[in-house]
């Protein structure tokens, strides 16, 4: 980082991709303060995820402050996607961020994360949504239990959102949002069709992967790919154009907010939560 900077500057932008969980968070805390700095994975897919749940908003006529949040998965991905939407909470709704934070779940390989886990493996940036419950293993119970509103996955366990817990989601919910996150294709946790079929064509859904146009219940959808690619670029020409030398969520936060305005009624009504490309 010190010779990067030593060649090319301060105003120098860093990307960083790719990193294992416990070092992507821990390379980003070091630097973030001291060079101009992101992590793709952490960032830029929570600005993606968080513009897509604010476009679900729209589609539902809802408020953050109205769901439950569970989260298949919680490394990078789904940290930086979960504390994006509690910052949202905050900014938007006036929710305080420890208040918001109560709205969301995480589920991890060993389990609901919760206070005090007997089997443990709950780091510093898992704690903050470690809540108070029984503990509690299998993702179909959980969901039961719960009763979320909005399901994210992005962990890269492939099927795991089953026709059961997609019938489930709708049992309790008039459009449930569900994004299955993970990429390639073969990684989703479900489906586009598995989504809409199994929620009665209710499902506001959106995926980390590209998925066929669906046509079903009266109805053609369009499901909308979550991709980086959205974010990233744009972003980092605004931080090289405005000579930004450290970089904080809260441009991830206004530029999710500004892709979500950029999702039209046309997309909408065909059922995707981002743009058109």
């Amino acid at each position: 980082m010190e010779a990067v900077v030593r060649r090319y500057g301060q105003n120098c932008l860093i990307q960083f991709e790719d990193f294992g969980n416990h070092n992507a968070f821990r390379f980003l805390e070091k630097y973030r303060n001291k060079y101009c700095t992101f992590n793709d994975d952490i960032q830029g897919t929570a600005s993606v995820a968080v513009a897509g749940v604010i476009a679900a908003l729209t589609a539902t006529n809802t408020k953050l402050k109205d769901h439950t949040f569970l989260f298949q998965g919680a490394g990078e991905a789904s940290i930086g996607i979960a504390n994006l939407i509690a910052m949202a909470m905050e900014k938007r709704e006036g929710i305080p961020f420890k208040e918001a934070l109560k709205h969301i779940w995480l589920k991890d390989s060993k389990g609901l994360i919760v206070a005090g886990r007997s089997s443990g493996g709950i780091s510093e940036h898992k704690a903050p949504f470690a809540h108070e419950h029984a503990e509690m293993k299998e993702l179909g119970d959980i969901v039961k239990e719960l009763k979320p509103t909005v399901l994210i996955g992005a962990a890269a366990v492939p099927r795991v959102f089953t026709p059961e817990i997609i019938r489930d989601m709708a049992s309790f919910n008039d459009q449930p949002v569900i994004f299955a996150l993970s990429n390639p294709t073969s990684q989703a946790e479900c489906t586009a069709e598995e989504a809409y079929v199994h929620s009665d064509g209710r499902a506001v859904f959106a995926s980390g992967s590209p998925f066929p146009t669906f046509t079903g219940f009266g109805k053609t959808y369009e499901p909308g790919q979550g991709n980086n690619a959205y974010i990233f670029p744009g972003a980092s020409l605004a931080v090289i154009a405005a000579g930004i030398h450290h970089i904080s969520d809260s441009v991830f936060l206004s530029a999710a907010e500004g892709l979500a305005d950029m999702v039209t009624e046309d997309d909408l009504a065909v059922g995707r939560r981002l743009p058109s490309s």
